[in-house]
């Protein structure tokens, strides 16, 4: 009885570890990606991510940002012309390809807005993902 106790109580506090571990990696990414926002993504879309009426569209509380990974991904690496449907609102600003940012700062830019101004968006964006995007 007690070997069990002793693996069930190891079992669990791997588990507990590992996913502490997972959350921390998840913490850094978020702290890392308010840094490339701020520096490549705030002038157009604002601090509070709030964007500029009819020309660039909100990150905070966008349902656009619930979009696959890929999407999201794409319109970083791409950029994007045209009109682009927002909550509703249309916007026809373009928004210049950033493909000069590096796999690590696009999930960690993602990251950040899926995690901020209320959104609480699951699913983290890893570098290999964007990798694998970017070909």
């Amino acid at each position: 009885m007690r070997k069990k106790l002793w693996i069930t109580t190891a079992i669990v506090a791997v588990v507990i570890g590992t996913s502490s571990f997972i959350q921390s990696d998840v913490q850094k990414s978020i702290t890392r990606g308010k840094e490339v926002y701020t520096l490549y993504c705030q002038n157009c879309h604002m601090e509070d991510g709030n964007g500029m009426p009819e020309v660039n569209p909100p990150l905070a509380k966008a349902d656009y940002m619930k979009r696959p990974a890929k999407d999201l991904i794409n319109v970083i690496l791409k950029g994007s012309t045209g009109s682009l449907t927002v909550n509703g609102k249309k916007y026809v600003g373009a928004m210049p390809a950033q493909e000069y940012l590096s796999d690590e700062q696009i999930a960690d830019v993602l990251n950040f807005v899926k995690n901020s101004w209320g959104h609480k968006i699951p699913g983290t964006i890893t570098p290999a993902i964007v990798k694998a995007q970017r070909k």
